[in-house]
Formats: C-alpha cells, structure tokens, sequence
C-alpha cells in the first residue's frame, strides 16, 4: 500500500507539473494528447485542390439543395422554407393543434401533382385507391395497412394527416426527409379527392353539376 501511494504522488505530480492546474494560462502552445480534433484536414475557399476532379475547393451547391433564402407561396402568403409556421408543421403556430386545412391553394395543377406522387410514395402500401390494398399487402410484405377511406382518417385534419406524413405513424414511417413540403400538402389534396370520389353524395356537388348525373 505504501508502495502505491507513493507511486500515485509521483503520477499526480508528473501530470501536473506537465498539464498544469485547471484554469491555469501559459504563453507556450498547449500538449494536445488526442491532436485530431484540433487539427484536421480542411479546404480553403478558392484554393486549388486535387480532392475533387475539377481542381477546386469551392464547390456548387448538390442538386436540390435548398438555400434558406428559398419562400413557399401558402394560402397566407409567401413563407420561409425553414420557418416554424403551419405550412411548413401542419399545426397552428405557436400551439399543439392541427391546422383544418391545406395551407396551399387547391389547383388542377396541385391534384395533377399529388397524383402522381401519391403513386411513387403511398400506392405501394395504401393503394392506388388509398383502400389499403397496395402491393405490399397483396404480396404478404405487410399484412396490416390503414384504409385512408375509414372515418377515423376522413375526419382527420389535413394539418395532422401533414403531420403523420411529415414524422410517421405506428407502422408507417416518415416520410418528411424523402417528400418536399409541397408535395406533401399535394398528396393530401389528392387523397381528399379520392375520399371524395368514394364517400361523396349528390348534396357535396354544386348545383350546375348535379343534373350531370342523370345523363
């Protein structure tokens, strides 16, 4: 024991005498231990460089970046792509509760969109009906898919079926990183219309419309 203690005083006092006491300030350059954190490699703007084929440091930003100067047009007017406002989280700024409704302008253009992709990244699972018949079932890959036609998902808000989108849900997972916030919004436009087309009644026509039907 008394072997141990003297050799612990002699290591406390080597590592003192090298590293100093805890706030202490020398002029000299500091013993880094583990240097790599404080020295990396790095580039330096507008220099040449061999790392990259075209020779340069300065690179293009990668397709599809997206600056923060970029604004989204909302139904309220245009925003910023990053800002925390209902069109970018579906919920009512400043709150926990989900806006009513799509926060873009509902256009042809916008379903067109929304069809398509509904297609690339919903039909697979939910179908191309949204009845929860999509591929994935039909093959065994999952054998419980939500029917976007139930009562439990009509009723939902746009803004929280936005949400689910954006961060996932149970079983399905999010899709936030992989569909752009616009798309998003158009897939929702594009679901109501197809829950429209299977639960809409003659009443939700307008009324120029609705002698269409007996022809």
């Amino acid at each position: 024991m008394r072997y141990f203690l003297a050799i612990f005083a002699m290591v406390v006092v080597a590592v003192v005498a090298v590293l100093g006491f805890r706030g202490t300030h020398f002029r000299k350059p500091p013993l880094y231990i583990i240097p790599d954190m404080e020295f990396q490699p790095k580039l330096r703007p507008q220099t040449a460089n061999s790392f990259f084929s075209n020779g340069r440091s300065s690179q293009l930003p990668v397709p599809g970046s997206i600056a923060r100067s970029t604004t989204l047009q909302s139904i309220h007017g245009p925003v910023l792509a990053f800002e925390n406002v209902p069109v970018n989280t579906g919920l009512i700024s400043g709150t926990t509760n989900y806006v009513e409704h799509n926060q873009l302008r509902v256009t042809a253009e916008l379903l067109k969109r929304g069809q398509q992709r509904f297609n690339i990244s919903c039909a697979p699972c939910h179908g191309a009906l949204a009845d929860g018949n999509g591929i994935t079932r039909k093959i065994g890959a999952m054998a419980v898919v939500a029917n976007l036609h139930d009562k439990r998902i009509v009723e939902m808000t746009d803004g929280e079926l936005f949400f689910i989108v954006t961060h996932g849900r149970n079983l399905m997972g999010a899709y936030g990183p992989t569909v752009a916030v616009p798309d998003r919004w158009a897939i929702i436009a594009y679901l109501r219309a197809l829950q429209l087309a299977r639960l809409g009644v003659e009443e939700d026509l307008p009324e120029p419309m609705r002698a269409t039907l007996a022809q």
